[in-house]
């Protein structure tokens, strides 16, 4: 293969549009468990949700999807959407609303860079709720690279930052 220069920093993933059975059962989940707000409806076949009135973070479909299931185990196909969360407060507001709802989560992991939250939609599409830490509390190996591991995430401790983050906006109040 041949090499190519890296391309240029601050390239970023800007949206995912997933294609969903049941267009008002996957806003429920995005839109009434997540959080993030509908900016535009297309009819009964599509929709585009954000947060802070972005255009669009998520799209959802049914254009080739309308009724349908997951893709069985061992397919290809896309293995989650990863949503970050600007503070760990914020991620533990996200935590509260998944178990608020009684969704259940797959896993929770402390990555050295980032704490996730991981559960399915109601498609059976994987998602990550994520949070980044500040890149000089990043792990690295003596030699400077990278060094991320998983371990698990303390939910209990996540969960006292939330409570944290209400009671300082209670003092400002």
């Amino acid at each position: 293969m041949p090499e190519n220069p890296p391309i240029i920093a601050g390239t970023r993933i800007g949206h995912v549009h997933l294609k969903v059975a049941d267009l008002d059962r996957a806003l429920g989940f995005y839109c009434g468990v997540l959080g993030f707000e509908l900016q535009q409806r297309l009819g009964t076949d599509a929709a585009f949700i954000s947060a802070g009135g972005y255009h669009h973070h998520i799209g959802l479909n049914t254009w080739e999807s309308k009724g349908g299931h997951p893709p069985p185990p061992g397919t290809t196909g896309l293995f989650h959407t990863a949503i970050l969360y600007p503070t760990r407060p914020a991620l533990a507001d996200a935590l509260h609303r998944v178990l608020s709802a009684g969704s259940q989560l797959d896993g929770a992991s402390d990555h050295g860079v980032s704490q996730a939250l991981y559960l399915r939609d109601p498609d059976e599409n994987g998602v990550e709720l994520y949070w980044d830490r500040p890149e000089a509390e990043w792990p690295r190996s003596a030699d400077g690279k990278l060094a991320m591991f998983t371990r698990r995430l303390d939910l209990e401790d996540l969960l006292k930052q939330r409570v944290a983050q209400f009671r300082n906006a209670d003092e400002v109040l």
